[in-house]
C-alpha cells in the first residue's frame, strides 16, 4: 500500500481543488458533485481493482462513489476504499473552516462495512493507546489516559462536537477541572487531531456518522492512535440494516483493530477550507492553485504535510 501513497494523495488534492469554487457558495449539493466527480476520475486512472465500502450512500442514493461500486483499471491489487469527497459540506457551503477531502485505503476485506447511521466514538494518540474503553464511565476514560501520558486531569483536553447530545460528556470534562475544545462539524479531522503533536488534543469524544468514523480508525492505526467504537441503531430498520451489511451484532464495542483489520493502511485528506492542521486551497492571481495535504502509512511510520501547485 505504501507504493500507492502518491496517487491517493493526488485523489484528495484533486477533489479538493475541484471543490474550491463552490466555497460559500450556499450549494452544499454542487459542492460535494465537484468532489465527488474529481475524486472519482482520478481512482478510475489507477492500476488496482477497488471497491467503496465507505462512500456517498448506497447504489439508489448516489450515481458515484456508491457502496459497492469498483474502480480502478483492473489491474493491481485488491483495494477496500473509504472516502468522503467533502467531509464538511455545510461547512464548505456556508465558507466555514475544516472542510477537507479525505480517503483510506487498505487490502480487500479490511475495513468495517459501517452504514450511514450514528456512532458512539474515542480516540487518543499513540502515547495513550490501550488506555481507553467505550463502555467505561468517560471520567475513568479520562483518569486513565492522564496516567498513560504522564499528565493530571486538569492538564488533559478533550475535543468534542458541539451538540446538545454531548452536554453531559462536557460537563464531566469541567467537573474534573480538564479543558474543552468545541468544533462544529468535521470528526475525521478531530479524531486525527490526537495523534499530532502540534494539536495538544488529548482526547476526541462523542457521536457522530459511522463511515466517518472507520475514516478516522484508519486514520489512526497509521498513526499508532487509538479508536474504539459503538454504532448506535436508533430504531429497527437500522438494526436491520446493520445485519444486511453484515454486522452480525449491532451493538458491540469495536475496536480499532476490528474497525480496521489490516496494518497495511493508508490516509490522505487535503484541505478545502482552513482547518485544525490543514490549510484550505488557495488560488493565485495567475490560475494557479495550492493545496495543503496530510497523508500517511502503517508501514511508513511516519506523516507528511504536502504543499503543492496545480495548474
Amino acid at each position: 500500500m505504501s507504493l500507492l501513497v502518491p496517487n491517493f494523495l493526488a485523489v484528495t488534492q484533486q477533489a479538493a481543488v475541484a471543490s474550491y469554487p463552490w466555497i460559500g457558495k450556499m450549494d452544499k449539493i454542487k459542492a460535494d458533485d465537484a468532489g465527488t466527480e474529481a475524486m472519482r476520475t482520478q481512482l478510475n486512472s489507477m492500476n488496482m481493482r477497488s471497491t467503496i465500502v465507505i462512500g456517498e450512500g448506497e447504489l439508489d442514493e448516489a450515481p458515484m462513489l456508491y457502496i459497492g461500486e469498483t474502480l480502478g483499471t483492473g489491474e493491481g491489487p485488491e483495494i477496500d476504499i473509504a472516502v468522503d469527497p467533502v467531509e464538511g459540506t455545510t461547512l464548505m457551503a456556508t465558507g466555514q473552516d475544516n472542510s477537507i477531502a479525505v480517503i483510506a485505503a487498505a487490502p480487500k476485506g479490511s475495513f468495517l462495512h459501517a452504514p450511514d447511521m450514528y456512532m458512539q466514538k474515542i480516540a487518543v494518540g499513540p502515547k495513550a493507546k490501550g488506555s481507553i474503553d467505550i463502555e467505561a464511565p468517560f471520567t475513568e476514560n479520562m483518569k486513565s489516559v492522564a496516567r498513560a501520558m504522564g499528565k493530571s486531569v486538569e492538564n488533559l483536553t478533550v475535543m468534542v462536537q458541539d451538540r446538545p447530545r454531548h452536554q453531559d460528556i462536557i460537563q464531566q470534562v469541567i467537573d474534573l477541572g480538564a479543558r474543552v475544545v468545541l468544533f462544529s462539524d468535521g470528526d475525521v479531522t478531530a479524531a486525527i487531531a490526537t495523534a499530532i503533536e502540534t494539536q495538544a488534543v488529548d482526547i476526541f469524544v462523542g457521536i457522530g456518522g459511522a463511515p466517518e468514523g472507520v475514516i478516522a480508525a484508519a486514520g489512526l492505526k497509521c498513526l499508532g492512535g487509538d479508536f474504539q467504537a459503538k454504532l448506535m441503531p436508533e430504531n429497527d430498520k437500522e438494526y436491520r440494516r446493520c445485519i444486511r451489511m453484515g454486522i452480525e451484532y449491532p451493538n458491540k464495542a469495536w475496536t480499532i483493530d476490528e474497525l480496521v483489520k489490516s496494518d497495511d493502511c493508508l490516509f490522505a485528506a487535503s484541505g478545502i477550507t482552513d482547518g485544525y492542521f490543514l490549510k484550505g486551497v488557495k488560488e493565485s492571481n495567475n490560475g494557479l492553485f495550492t493545496s495543503h495535504s496530510f497523508v500517511t502509512s502503517a508501514k511508513s511510520k511516519s506523516y507528511q504535510f504536502i504543499e503543492a501547485y496545480h495548474w
